[in-house]
């Protein structure tokens, strides 16, 4: 299908290109994108991409995942595209980067959550020269090597950001970029220049290890009860020695390293960029990728997709383009409400009530003839960056 575009007067533009949409007009360069996935459970078993896999929502029904690219400053979507359900996020970015690229993309600045880090991503995300803010594990190697030469001063007051309540430091260290060249079979390396950000919540960590604490006593007396389960045969393995004989029956010690290597993390949480930052800037830049999670929250509350009610293949491509311009069309007059102060008066649905009493009257051969329009409703529509309606 060739680009098109749909340009309804006084709301966003939107591109269609084949099921993926952009939306580009009056694009902030500084703008970060919001890139998330969520799953969509469904009955259906005629659809290809409905698998099951990792439910967000833990229904236990097979699912179709939809990924969302959604603007932080416009608080706009501009592109979708529907997944296997069995697809794993860290396996989408290249395809989305793809996309990207085809539809002539530049200076693209990405936030991910940690769903989406791998090596492989990173070093894509370097060569194709694009910015990037995603969260990663702490358990991973290299972030636990650059936070000991920290940990002893982390929790000292010039690193407390007071309006976020937690510590936070930032490290400029490198990162491995590896390039494969299968024509010259040969392999690029180089040092690329990276930030982390790290951040450490007092509360967070003492509710970590309490959990973890009454995790440890619950588990214990599962066994010592001849009661084990399971699906907690790990958790047995990684914090217990189990010791069981005849006369004295079954005892039960605490693998202490592992528990204090399980405790060090707590409280602590990393982001990587390859932007340079401050650690505030990065904290308010990562919690602003809300947007898209409100985003699919709108689209399975207020516009009844959390199940897929389709059992084909067109009536789904239908139904997730009109989900999809709804969603923009939703998005923009709640901006326009939070910037024009509408929600202290109103919420969403007052707001569409007030003017849904607005009458229309056609008589064939006669022009349109718009009914009685309130004050209070022209305010709204002014405040929409439209016109009130009116036909004297």
């Amino acid at each position: 299908m060739a680009l098109q575009k749909i340009s309804p007067k006084g709301w966003p533009d939107v591109n269609a290109f084949g099921g993926r949409f952009e939306r580009y007009a009056h694009k902030d360069e500084k703008e970060f994108w919001a890139y998330d996935t969520t799953s969509i459970s469904s009955y259906s078993e005629q659809l290809r991409q409905i698998q099951y896999g990792h439910n967000k929502e833990n229904d236990l029904l097979a699912q179709l995942n939809l990924a969302v690219v959604f603007g932080e400053s416009s608080n706009l979507p501009f592109y979708y595209r529907k997944l296997a359900g069995n697809i794993p996020d860290s396996k989408t970015l290249i395809h989305l980067l793809a996309d990207l690229n085809q539809l002539d993309f530049a200076k693209v600045k990405l936030v991910m959550d940690r769903g989406f880090y791998s090596k492989e991503n990173i070093s894509t995300l370097f060569e194709a020269h694009l910015k990037f803010l995603v969260s990663a594990r702490m358990s991973l190697s290299f972030v636990q090597k650059e936070l000991e030469h920290i940990k002893d001063e982390f929790r000292s007051y010039e690193h407390y950001l007071p309006d976020y309540e937690l510590y936070a430091h930032t490290i400029q260290t490198t990162w491995d970029y590896k390039k494969a060249r299968p024509c010259k079979k040969d392999t690029v390396e180089e040092k690329k220049r990276i930030y982390l950000h790290y951040y450490f919540n007092i509360e967070r960590a003492a509710q970590e290890e309490k959990a973890f604490d009454k995790k440890l006593i619950a588990y214990k007396e599962e066994l010592l009860q001849g009661r084990s389960i399971k699906e907690h045969q790990s958790f047995y393995d990684k914090y217990f020695i189990i010791k069981q004989t005849p006369k004295r029956g079954i005892s039960i010690q605490i693998k202490t390293d592992a528990v204090n290597k399980a405790k060090r993390n707590y409280g602590f949480f990393v982001l990587l960029s390859n932007e340079k930052m401050d650690a505030a800037m990065a904290l308010e830049i990562y919690r602003n990728k809300d947007v898209v999670e409100k985003a699919f929250g709108n689209l399975k509350e207020r516009l009844n997709m959390r199940r897929l009610l389709v059992s084909s293949e067109q009536s789904l491509d239908g139904k997730l383009f009109v989900e999809f311009i709804a969603l923009i069309y939703l998005s923009y007059i709640k901006k326009q409400m939070q910037t024009n102060g509408l929600y202290k008066k109103y919420t969403l649905h007052t707001m569409l009530d007030k003017i849904d009493v607005i009458e229309c009257f056609e008589h064939p051969g006669k022009k349109l003839r718009v009914g009685e329009t309130l004050q209070k409703q022209k305010e709204i529509y002014e405040a929409m960056g439209l016109e009130a309606p009116s036909s004297l």
